[in-house]
């Protein structure tokens, strides 16, 4: 054993029992921020039938405006997550805050469709780069070994934040109109803005709470990483890895959006729901997915890191054939909680593999994660608007051949278990190659 190796042996319990734990607290703080983008982001699926009556919109020109958010947001996650690169999480992602704040509340101003479509379209663009930066701000302030549970944590608390949309919205629409309401979620995030600016660093060791005991446990600075070196492009464009994670995000968007922009929709119109008890099935569904992402990064640091390939492809193939099989029980059923709930389950088992991707994308990306996470992230955007575009227009089409109900609204959860199982099939053949490795 070496004298470095000694010394770190007699060093480590000590050092253990000392550390600041402010990685905690960084943590903390960026699940505050997933939280409030997503229930900015899903609020609008409970408004959109009053936005539908108020702005007198067809159910295939709410599609459009629901796609306009999700059309920027894939534009700008590539250089927003460069910039991160660049300058850092603290700067992009106060500003990312801000901005996307501002346009929540200025939803609730447009008398249109097309002000609706460019606002909404401006919402996206701010969005867009948090969860690259959010990531990068993990890979910087989180060990290996505790990342996997860190990013179920965070991703987690997106999915609180979107269950908790559908019922606060439901509540706020019924008693202030869905105008105010957009207002009144506008506020938070600019809230969270300003704390976070003051009190964030990027890099662990230059801030005041860390010691050096948890710096050294976290094992990585900031600073020393050439973050301003080009981007290996030809190699991005031939590695495997990069097309499977993209892949499955196209896939795993076109599921999610479906619930994030319709479900409750879905539920009013197809099922007979009235809105409120809507809302809460909504709810239900999400707080679900809140769940499985949980536990799937409680599965990630359990079962699958430093395992091999092996698992990561079991866990992440068998979840979505899961996740394909309850959303077809759902179709099966007459009762619409019983509906809710296995639904609720499929989005618990797709979630449950977020934590898989993220870690599989963060590996593979090296000291370009803002970027590359980014670049795979934003692949999602074509699956998105696929769904939100189909949803509505499907449901138009039927409508005019004189279908309503469940024959007007479940075609597109059809569609959707053939997405998962498409999802299956290419985590099973996942292949986890390094870019700076080519």
């Amino acid at each position: 054993m070496s004298v470095e190796s000694c010394e770190q042996s007699d060093t480590a319990p000590s050092a253990h029992a000392s550390r600041s734990g402010t990685r905690f607290i960084v943590l903390g703080v960026l699940c505050l921020l997933s939280g409030i983008l997503y229930l900015d982001r899903i609020c609008i699926s409970q408004a959109l039938p009053s936005i539908k009556q108020d702005l007198k919109l067809s159910n295939t020109e709410a599609s459009f405006v629901l796609m306009a958010f999700t059309l920027a947001y894939g534009l700008f996650e590539i250089p927003t997550g460069r910039w991160g690169d660049l300058i850092g999480g603290r700067k992009v992602l106060t500003r990312i805050s801000l901005w996307w704040s501002a346009f929540t509340a200025l939803t609730g101003a447009c008398t249109g469709l097309w002000p609706m479509i460019t606002v909404r379209f401006l919402f996206g663009a701010g969005e867009a780069g948090a969860f690259p930066n959010a990531a990068r701000v993990l890979s910087r302030w989180f060990p290996d070994a505790e990342r996997g549970r860190a990013q179920g944590v965070f991703l987690a608390a997106s999915q609180i934040g979107g269950a908790a949309a559908p019922f606060l919205a439901a509540i706020l629409i019924r008693n202030i109109g869905w105008r105010a309401t957009f207002a009144a979620f506008g506020g938070l995030g600019a809230v969270w803005a300003t704390g976070f600016y003051w009190w964030f660093r990027d890099d662990p060791s230059n801030h005041p709470a860390v010691n050096l005991a948890e710096a050294e446990h976290i094992g990585r600075r900031a600073s020393s990483e050439n973050v301003h070196g080009d981007i290996p492009w030809a190699a991005v464009s031939r590695n495997p890895s990069i097309w499977f994670l993209s892949s499955i995000m196209i896939f795993g968007s076109f599921n999610s959006y479906i619930y994030f922009s319709w479900f409750p929709t879905y539920l009013i119109k197809g099922r007979g729901v009235d809105p409120t008890n809507a809302g809460m099935m909504a709810s239900l569904v999400l707080a679900c997915s809140a769940v499985g992402t949980f536990f799937g990064g409680q599965i990630l640091d359990r079962v699958v890191t430093g395992k091999g390939l092996i698992r990561r492809r079991l866990l992440g193939g068998s979840a979505f054939f899961a996740a394909a099989a309850f959303l077809s029980c759902s179709l099966m059923s007459q009762n619409p909680w019983l509906a809710a709930l296995l639904a609720g389950l499929s989005c618990f088992m797709t979630q449950a593999t977020q934590s898989l991707w993220w870690s599989c994308a963060i590996g593979i990306s090296g000291k370009h994660v803002g970027a590359l996470f980014g670049l795979m992230n934003s692949a999602g955007v074509f699956g998105a608007m696929s769904s939100q575009f189909l949803v509505g227009a499907i449901a138009d089409w039927l409508g005019t051949h004189g279908h309503s109900g469940r024959a007007q609204w479940d075609p597109i959860f059809y569609i959707d278990v053939g997405i998962l199982v498409a999802a299956g099939l290419t985590w099973s053949f996942f292949r986890f190659v390094p870019v700076e490795a080519e």
